[in-house]
């Protein structure tokens, strides 16, 4: 608690940058209003194309799956599904639609948290396959193999399932709270004692977050670890052995950049709920958790990059694909 009372001070004089030029108790609302569905709408735009087109290239091209090709499949469903609620978040910021229908609600902010936990979870995966194939080139370990990564998978959904569950129990209250009406963020519930509120979400991010995010860079410290004492072999092969230690490197990099400020903000702000600070820096605070939300999102833009990268010859496979369906059509 102490750590983050510090942050929470550092963060106040951080944000007063943003009200100098308006009224501070105005600007978390701006902010909803004009930069939520903004960057809502860019980001769906951008991630949507990508990862439809990840999918379509798996259900259609796909002949051998391998383990991380389960993997990267669950992890652009996830996006996808995900993507297709930006524009319901879009709409109801932009248009000031406070009244909301509970199920809708429940469903947009289930699928929400999901994804956001699923997606580093998969993650974690991806880079374990990746370091035990570089000590199993001809892949004879067992959580190489196709079924296993299956069974990883549905039980990683259940697993992610049960971490959001509490949160549905926390909305169902602010629901209630609220006459059924209002859909609020995960900081904003009110519907709980506050200081079970933050309980839960410290434990969310240390289970889904920070423990993961720890389990990548381990994996990539492996991989790293693994190419340098085996150097010599690895120097008569083609520089593709090495396409594991940057892709973990890059995956540990964007976890941390995305999603630290989100979960730094949430919970900074659900503790400037509980000092009882003044309006104008409560405004601030809430400002900067505005901001850090999208940030987060964009992981689900950002992760198409990496189905290129450590997918066995998917780009080759799915460039191959859309040439004969093109040549196809043209025949035609």
């Amino acid at each position: 608690m102490s750590c983050l009372l510090l942050v929470l001070t550092f963060s106040i004089s951080f944000s007063t940058g943003l009200c100098m030029t308006s009224n501070c108790s105005e600007l978390p609302l701006q902010l909803e209003k004009y930069y939520l569905p903004t960057m809502y709408g860019v980001e769906f735009i951008l991630g949507f194309l990508g990862n439809l087109t990840v999918i379509l290239g798996y259900l259609l091209w796909m002949r051998r799956w391998r383990s991380i090709n389960v993997y990267l499949f669950n992890l652009a469903v996830s996006d996808l599904v995900f993507l297709c609620t930006l524009p319901y978040l879009s709409y109801t910021y932009a248009w000031k639609q406070g009244n909301t229908l509970p199920n809708i609600c429940l469903i947009n902010r289930f699928i929400l948290h999901i994804n956001l936990y699923s997606s580093i979870l998969f993650m974690v995966w991806v880079s374990l396959d990746r370091y035990l194939l570089l000590q199993n080139p001809l892949r004879q370990h067992i959580l190489l193999k196709f079924k296993t990564a299956v069974w990883i998978s549905a039980i990683s959904w259940l697993l992610v399932t049960i971490q959001v569950t509490p949160l549905m129990i926390f909305i169902l209250a602010d629901l209630k709270l609220n006459n059924w009406t209002q859909c609020s963020d995960f900081g904003s519930l009110s519907g709980h004692e506050m200081t079970e509120h933050l309980a839960y979400s410290l434990v969310l991010t240390l289970t889904g977050f920070i423990i993961p995010l720890l389990a990548i860079c381990f994996f990539t410290l492996g991989i790293t670890r693994l190419l340098k004492t085996q150097e010599g072999v690895f120097s008569q092969r083609s520089v593709s052995f090495h396409r594991p230690r940057c892709v973990a490197l890059m995956a540990f990099i964007m976890f941390l950049v995305l999603y630290s400020p989100y979960h730094l903000m949430r919970n900074v702000y659900i503790i400037s709920q509980l000092t009882g600070l003044d309006s104008s820096t409560h405004s601030r605070i809430k400002s900067l958790y505005i901001l850090s939300r999208p940030v987060a999102f964009a992981h689900s833009v950002i992760n198409p990059v990496f189905y290129f990268l450590m997918g066995d010859q998917f780009k080759e496979l799915l460039l191959n694909g859309i040439r004969s369906l093109f040549a196809t059509h043209c025949r035609l």
